[in-house]
């Protein structure tokens, strides 16, 4: 193979890899984000055992139900990216295949390169929404604060 070959391949591989490395930026954000999304769940949960009065009880359950909608959201998310990251590994692979092997795999490392992009963007979405469903959620935690617990003489 000469080396003008050589390069093109290489250059060809080379966008795949900038969107393996943007995806798994946005797969190390969402994973972060579902971790901070558990620990709220659970503390939540933790809090809603002790809950006895019905109208702070439904509070904390509709606080709970966003937490596992948001769950599900970056879930969703972090499947779609995986899928991405799969497809531009195989868009590289393909390349690779298609031009040392001597194997005419045709469209397919377009294909696989479509199908990651598009993976991406509807994780993108995902993670939008996500982040909307955040900001839901801290409002409407900072407009109706729990009510004060009564104990005792107080």
């Amino acid at each position: 193979m000469d080396s003008s070959n050589t390069h093109a391949v290489l250059a060809a591989m080379l966008a795949p890899a900038f969107f393996l490395t943007a995806t798994a930026s946005l797969l190390l954000s969402a994973n972060n984000r579902l971790a901070r999304i558990i620990d709220r769940a659970r503390t939540l949960l933790r809090e809603l055992g002790g809950i006895e009065d019905d109208v702070e009880r439904a509070l904390y359950e509709r606080r709970v139900a966003l937490q596992r909608l948001r769950s599900l959201t970056i879930l969703r998310a972090g499947q779609l990216l995986y899928v991405a990251i799969s497809c531009f590994v195989g868009t590289s692979l393909a390349v690779a295949v298609d031009t040392f092997t001597g194997h005419r795999l045709g469209s397919l490392p377009i294909w696989l390169a479509a199908i990651g992009v598009l993976a991406m963007f509807a994780a993108s979405i995902l993670l939008a929404r996500e982040s909307t469903l955040a900001v839901t959620a801290i409002n409407e935690e900072m407009d109706h604060r729990p009510l004060q617990r009564r104990t005792g003489g107080s």
